[in-house]
């Protein structure tokens, strides 16, 4: 069970890493469009976001796929980047209902890089364990947590800029999305292949 504790604690240390603060970005693009009423379908996009992950953490750690990372490295702002321009989409669209089936699909890509990103790392701790699938179940129940912890955040500025400061949503969702796509723009020029 100690075990099982310190993969959670590292998973949530992982996506709430303030200096490495990519999976914060990439879940405030995936939340922003979003509502409490929405709850639902976000939080469907964070679980297959964290299924995807750690997919490709066991495809890395079983040895079946190994990566570029200077390559993943550049995927990962990319990923962010395309999700946050993906948020226009709910800016044009009168109903928010834009596509879940496209959304899933994007994420579930995207999560399959963001977890090549931190494979090496991981295969490095797991390298003296016999048992994979306690760590590897243990670090996606903490990465689950802390993405709720994110999403419930992103939820809750929005419910405060748009329900009770009364700005549209539309405006809410072009100026986070921008926000976002600002913040990313020097991750990508840092980690651009050289």
């Amino acid at each position: 069970m100690q075990e099982f504790l310190f993969y959670i604690k590292l998973g949530l240390d992982h996506v709430l890493d303030f200096g490495a603060y990519d999976h914060i970005l990439f879940l405030s693009a995936l939340a922003v469009p979003f509502t409490f009423r929405n709850w639902k379908k976000v939080l469907i996009l964070a679980t297959v976001f964290t299924v995807a992950h750690c997919t490709s953490l066991a495809l890395s750690v079983y040895e079946v796929v190994t990566m570029d990372v200077g390559l993943i490295e550049f995927l990962i702002p990319v990923t962010i980047l395309l999700t946050a321009l993906f948020n226009f989409a709910y800016v044009y669209k009168e109903s928010l209902d834009v596509g879940l089936f496209l959304h899933i699909l994007a994420t579930a890509f995207f999560g399959l890089i963001h977890g090549f990103g931190f494979s090496n790392y991981f295969k490095m701790l797991m390298a003296e364990e016999e048992d994979k699938i306690t760590p590897l179940l243990g670090f996606a129940t903490g990465i689950e947590l802390s993405q709720v912890t994110i999403i419930l955040i992103v939820l809750a500025i929005a419910f405060v800029i748009v329900d009770l400061l009364k700005v549209k949503r539309s405006i809410f969702i072009a100026v986070a999305s921008i926000l976002i796509i600002v913040i990313t723009i020097p991750l990508l020029i840092e980690t651009f292949p050289k």
